[in-house]
C-alpha cells in the first residue's frame, strides 16, 4: 500500500525531542506540545524505542491514548530492544554520542534479528498503550551508526527484521514498513533487492535545503521508478533551518551557518520564512508523502502549520535555483 494513501495529511510530528534530545524537558511541556500538534489537526505521529530509550514512546502513548486509536496513524521502529537493567558507562550511539543523555537510563540492545523485531513491537505496543502500529520502520542500519560494521548490520535486518515485518504487512497485522534512516545506502541497497520491497522510507536529514545533492544521484530516482514512497524527517536539518544552533545533531559548523546566512538573506528579500522555504522544498519531491519535523514547544507546531500553507512567490524558488544554493535535479514546489 502506498505511503500517501495511509498518511492522513502532508505534517505528521517527529517525537525525537520527547526523548529529552539535547535537553530534559518536562512532562507538562510534553503534553503540552503534542496536544497543541492534535489542535493543530496533525494526524500522523511517528516515534521510536531509541528516542530516550523509550521515554518518546511512553510520552507519546500517554497523550494519543486519550484520542481516538482510528483517528491517528502511528509509526514507531525497530532496532533497538529497551532493558529493564540501567545502562552501565556512555553510551555508543555512533555519530550521535550524548543525543539522548537526557532519556531513560536503561540499557537498549541494538539487534535486527527476527526474535528482536517482534520483542520490539510487543515492548513498543506496550509503552505506546495500543493495540495496533500502522507502520514499522527499520531503524539505523546504516553507517553513521555502525561504521564499516554496517553492512554486517544491514544483513541482521534483511534476514531477520525486512521478513517478519513483510509478513506482518501481509497479514494485516501493519499497513506498512520501510527504513527510517540517516543515509541514503541502506534504501538504494533495499531497493535493489530481490525480495519483498518496503512499501516506503523515513530518510532524516538527507532531502532538505542544507543537504539533498546525494540523495537525488540515485535513491530518489530508483524510488520514483518503483512507486515508493517518502517521509521527510528532519526537514529543518536538526534545527539549524528553525533558529536553532544544531546541524547533523551536533554544533552547526561554519560553513552551514554562513548559507543559513545566505538562504534567510534570500528569504527575507522575497518575505518568505525560511520554515516554509526549507518544509515545502522538503515536500516539493513527487517521492514526498509527508515530512515530520519534531517539536517540543506548542508554538512550534503553529510554525510548522503556518510554514505549510505559507504562500511562497515563485521569484523565490526561481532566485534561490539561480544563486546555486539548490541542485539543478530538485524539483521545485513551482515547478521550476
Amino acid at each position: 500500500m502506498s505511503l500517501k494513501d495511509i498518511l492522513p495529511g502532508r505534517l505528521g510530528f517527529g517525537t525525537a525531542p520527547l526523548g529529552n534530545m539535547f535537553r530534559a524537558i518536562p512532562d507538562e511541556e510534553v503534553t503540552a506540545t503534542v496536544e497543541a500538534a492534535w489542535d493543530q489537526g496533525v494526524r500522523y505521529y511517528d516515534t521510536a524505542p531509541f528516542y530516550g530509550a523509550g521515554l518518546a514512546e511512553s510520552r507519546l502513548g500517554d497523550v494519543l491514548s486519550t484520542k481516538p486509536r482510528d483517528a491517528y496513524v502511528l509509526s514507531t521502529k525497530v532496532g533497538r530492544v529497551v532493558l529493564d537493567e540501567p545502562e552501565e558507562g556512555a553510551r555508543d550511539l555512533g555519530e550521535k554520542g550524548g543525543l539522548f543523555e537526557h532519556g531513560n537510563p536503561n540499557k537498549m540492545l541494538h539487534v535486527w534479528t527476527a526474535d528482536a523485531t517482534e520483542r520490539s513491537i510487543e515492548d513498543s505496543l506496550r509503552r505506546l498503550g495500543t493495540d495496533r502500529l500502522d507502520i514499522v520502520w527499520v531503524h539505523d542500519i546504516a553507517q553513521d551508526f555502525h561504521g564499516d560494521q554496517w553492512l554486517r548490520k544491514f544483513e541482521e535486518a534483511r534476514t531477520g527484521a525486512f521478513r517478519v515485518l513483510s509478513r506482518l504487512r501481509d497479514e494485516g497485522v501493519i499497513k506498512a514498513w520501510g527504513l527510517g534512516v540517516n543515509r541514503t545506502e541502506p534504501i538504494e541497497l533495499t531497493l535493489a533487492l530481490d525480495e519483498p520491497q518496503p512499501d516506503g522510507f523515513l530518510l532524516a536529514g538527507r532531502y532538505t535545503l542544507l543537504d539533498h545533492e546525494h540523495a537525488l544521484q540515485r535513491l530518489l530516482p530508483m524510488a520514483l521508478e518503483q512507486d515508493v514512497d517518502m517521509v521527510v524527517g528532519g526537514p529543518y536539518s536538526s534545527g539549524v533551518l528553525a533558529g536553532g544552533a544544531h546541524f547533523e545533531y551536533q554544533q552547526a559548523p561554519p560553513e552551514i551557518v554562513e548559507k543559513v546566512s545566505r538562504l534567510k538573506a534570500l528569504a527575507g528579500r522575497h518575505g518568505v520564512s525560511i520554515k516554509a522555504a526549507a518544509l515545502q522544498f522538503s515536500l516539493a519531491h513527487p517521492v514526498a508523502a509527508a515530512a515530520v519535523p519534531g517539536a517540543t514547544r506548542p508554538s512550534r507546531i503553529a510554525e510548522d502549520t503556518a510554514a505549510l500553507d505559507e504562500t511562497v512567490p515563485a521569484a523565490f524558488w526561481h532566485e534561490l535555483r539561480g544563486a546555486g544554493l539548490v541542485s539543478p535535479a530538485a524539483p521545485l514546489p513551482d515547478g521550476a
